[in-house]
């Protein structure tokens, strides 16, 4: 397992900054995570944590401490996030390079070794 699972690229670690700063979560980490869910079986899940458990790999990259535990370490494996601006509004976007399937929702999607739990969206 390569030491940085994940990779932030520029914007979307500016993006995290300013959010830590305007929830106060300066100097927390940045959970990164896979939980069961969504249409295609699998869903996303980012937050802010203050705590390392013994069994996540930890990283840090644009000076942001990153979280991701062992289960989902090797599904996220050389994902990157990225936020992007719009004329809607911004939004981060995930790019798995081992997703096979995603729905339109953008936020689930299952890879070849896991099915996760589909539902509806």
């Amino acid at each position: 397992m390569s030491q940085d699972v994940i990779f932030l690229t520029e914007a979307a670690s500016l993006q995290i900054k300013e959010m830590m700063k305007h929830n106060e979560e300066e100097g927390a980490f940045l959970r990164v995570g896979v939980k069961g869910g969504g249409c295609s079986g699998l869903s996303y899940g980012m937050g802010f944590d203050h705590e390392k458990k013994e069994d996540d790999y930890s990283f840090e990259q644009y000076g942001i401490k990153i979280l991701v535990d062992k289960e989902s370490a090797p599904i996220l494996q050389g994902t990157k996030i990225d936020y992007k601006q719009s004329m809607m509004g911004g939004g981060f976007t995930i790019d798995n390079p081992n997703a096979i399937a995603s729905c339109g929702c953008g936020s689930s999607f299952r890879t070849a070794t896991e099915a996760g739990t589909p539902e509806e969206c």
